[in-house]
């Protein structure tokens, strides 16, 4: 027997898969504007890529 469509259900994940990919477009839309414009993201996070000296001392 055929099952009962649910055609809420499905409209929902439609919208909701729409919504995903629109979001993803934006992200990767921002991320390239911001590397052309020179505003790297991880430079603004103040990570630095250098490995602490090892002097036997630990700020922690």
């Amino acid at each position: 027997m055929a099952r009962k469509p649910n055609y809420n259900f499905e409209r929902m994940e439609r919208d909701r898969a729409k919504a995903a990919k629109k979001a993803a477009r934006q992200a990767a839309k921002k991320e390239k504007t911001d590397l052309r414009k020179g505003n790297d993201p991880d430079l603004a996070l103040g990570g630095d890529d250098t490995p602490p000296p090892d002097d036997g001392h630990s700020d922690l």
